[in-house]
């Protein structure tokens, strides 16, 4: 994936606690959080596949999954601005539910699509001594992030008209709409570096839909 799903929360702070679907949750427990870590026993965060760029709810909100620090202990951060800046610390509370839920299999969607504008086809792998381009090719791939997060959420907020899951139908069509038309704005802005012959240099700049060689 380019992105994961704390990105969207830059884009809808109240995602995963207005949107959801309960089978897209990946765990459900309780816990406490001290210091902007939360502890959840008698659960293992690793068999289940917890991973930094998860989402944690709790209290009303939702924070970022920074660290996985042991099987029921994660670093938790109040959602950033970027990734890269630093974790800020989430509030501490005693023993509350905590929620997980993943928009992952949205995301797979997006960026299969994405892939195949670029021209590369997402279950294709290159065999020794072949040319093939694949995912592995793209030298910048963080530049793909925003769009593969806005076209997460026009796929979510679609979903959420269709069925009416947690609010106001119309208001999740207008969303869809919005998020429609800033994922095809970003396609037509971003570019991806392409290193076709595999000598970590860009031979290729491609748009989404549109390849443009830049060297032989």
């Amino acid at each position: 994936m380019f992105a994961t799903d704390s990105d969207l929360l830059m884009y809808e702070p109240r995602l995963f606690l207005d949107v959801v679907w309960i089978g897209q949750r990946i765990a459900a427990v309780s816990g406490l959080v001290t210091s902007g870590i939360a502890v959840a026993p008698g659960v293992s965060f690793n068999t289940i596949g917890i991973m930094p760029g998860h989402v944690l709810n709790y209290k009303d909100a939702s924070y970022e999954v920074v660290q996985v620090l042991g099987p029921t202990q994660l670093g938790i951060s109040v959602p950033r601005a970027s990734s890269d800046d630093p974790a800020v610390l989430a509030p501490d509370t005693a023993t509350t539910p905590m929620k997980i839920y993943t928009f992952r299999h949205q995301m797979v969607q997006v960026h299969d699509q994405i892939l195949r504008m670029l021209g590369i086809e997402p279950e294709l792998e290159a065999q020794e001594g072949e040319s093939l381009v694949t995912e592995s090719n793209i030298l910048n791939p963080s530049a793909l992030r925003r769009l593969e997060a806005l076209g997460t959420l026009h796929l979510i907020f679609s979903a959420a008209s269709a069925s009416g899951v947690g609010g106001d139908a119309s208001s999740f069509a207008d969303r869809a709409e919005m998020y429609r038309q800033r994922y095809a704005d970003e396609r037509g802005r971003v570019s991806a570096l392409i290193d076709t012959d595999g000598d970590g240099k860009p031979d290729a700049t491609r748009r989404p839909s549109v390849m443009r060689f830049v060297r032989g």
